[in-house]
């Protein structure tokens, strides 16, 4: 396109609300339930953990950093759609819309190296539990999160940093935030580029992780196979229910939204997002909480404290 026939602009319009109030009303409601059940259910994960001595251990720790993921991967999106939900101005500064994007995919990407993690932590734990406190010590796990936290920075903000985006044409964005997809939708020039970024990094950050996770449940469910006892192999199981119910969300909408067609972006795939953006971290804490027996006794616990100190 030639230059004299570009027009640049400085901000997108967001175009993906419901233009009528009544559908407004409803998701403004909706989304505002989420974000505060995601509010509520990582802070309470969060608290118990730190403030649980018995929970300090490596299965605990990458949860921790879940619940913390969890908390940022809404935030950086969620108060501004629900600002703008019965707003007159749905605009964005490309800047911040860029920042918006560049943070999701980040913390998109961690997510699903930690869901890797955290199936590698129960299979030490169930398939090789003499050498668990050895493998998976604390060292290991902060130098774990380090790296798996680094490299998701590194391979999110380097592809824009490379080869800069260039808006031209229309501004209008269909979409509720800015998703990378509808964000490509209004960029100039030849895009060959981001997109096969797109697919590979999927490839690096969504299907070997989901590879190694599928590998270490294999593993896994042979060594349940073993034991000899019907609740000890239920039991053993069911420590690992709640990872692999998040596992199955997450990556099922995430791996519909960027390893699909990346040719055109889908009109529903806006809603899709809500599923693995806003409805995963929503829903994590409660598999967790209410699953998990240990984070129960450790509440009940703290709340008998907190009872015993003030009578």
């Amino acid at each position: 396109m030639a230059s004299g026939n570009q027009t640049f602009f400085t901000e997108f319009i967001l175009t993906g609300f419901p233009q009528s109030l009544e559908p407004c009303i409803v998701l403004f409601v909706f989304l505002l339930l989420l974000y505060l059940l995601t509010i509520l259910g990582n802070s309470f994960l969060i608290c118990i953990v730190v403030a649980s001595p018995q929970l300090h251990n490596p299965m605990y720790f990458f949860l921790l950093n879940l619940s913390f993921l969890d908390l940022c991967y809404s935030s950086i999106s969620l108060p501004k759609v629900l600002l703008d939900m019965f707003s007159k101005r749905r605009k964005i500064s490309v800047i911040g819309c860029l920042a918006q994007m560049n943070l999701g995919l980040f913390l998109g990407e961690t997510e699903c190296f930690l869901l890797a993690v955290m199936a590698y932590d129960r299979y030490i734990a169930i398939c090789l539990p003499l050498y668990y406190t050895i493998i998976m010590n604390k060292n290991v796990c902060r130098n774990v999160a380090v790296l798996m936290w680094s490299v998701s920075l590194i391979s999110s903000t380097l592809p824009t940093i490379l080869r800069p985006f260039v808006f031209c044409g229309r501004n209008s964005l269909d979409h509720f935030v800015c998703e990378v997809l509808a964000v490509l939708e209004l960029a100039c020039g030849d895009l060959s580029f981001y997109k096969a970024m797109i697919f590979f990094m999927s490839l690096f950050t969504l299907i070997a992780p989901l590879i190694f996770i599928t590998a270490s449940y294999i593993c896994i469910i042979f060594a349940i196979l073993k034991i000899r006892s019907r609740d000890g192999r239920a039991k053993t199981f069911s420590t690992c229910a709640s990872h692999l119910t998040v596992v199955i969300m997450f990556y099922g909408a995430s791996i519909t939204m960027y390893m699909g067609k990346t040719k055109t972006f889908s009109y529903h795939l806006k809603y899709i997002s809500i599923m693995y953006g806003i409805m995963t971290p929503a829903l994590n804490p409660m598999i967790y909480s209410l699953r998990n027996k240990n984070i129960k006794d450790a509440f009940k616990k703290i709340r008998h404290n907190c009872l015993t100190k003030t009578i």
